[in-house]
């Protein structure tokens, strides 16, 4: 009488092949975290930027030629940013660039904006 079923070989086989793509599936999911952390890292950052540049417009500011930095939380992520103040041959502008780094990555530009600013009416030149 004949027995029908599987043989030790064919079960280990499939699990072999179930464990390759579990994996492999692991594995992509993990990656795609990753990259959904650094995504939400990068529009983060791209808002502080953002954020920098739209308080001198609001404020009227007129800042002075230099660099400042200083840190901020955006979403539960504290950022740092820097702030380059440059003038322009037209002396009602002023370019500002601005980069954002996460705190835990210092040397990581999550972001970078460059914008200019008007000087307020009756600023000195």
């Amino acid at each position: 009488m004949k027995t029908r079923g599987f043989t030790l070989i064919e079960v280990l086989v499939a699990l072999a092949i179930l464990a390759i793509a579990l994996a492999a599936a692991a594995r992509a999911s993990g990656m795609s975290i990753s990259t959904s952390d650094r995504l939400k890292q990068r529009l983060l950052a791209s808002w502080t930027a953002q954020n920098r540049l739209a308080e001198h417009t609001a404020r009227h500011a007129w800042p002075d030629i230099g660099s400042r930095s200083g840190e901020v939380e955006q979403g539960g992520i504290p950022m740092r940013w820097e702030e380059n103040v440059s003038a322009t041959p037209n002396t009602l502008f002023r370019r500002i660039e601005i980069v954002i780094s996460p705190v835990a990555e210092p040397q990581y530009q999550a972001a970078r904006l460059s914008g200019y600013l008007a000087a307020p009416q009756g600023a000195a030149q």
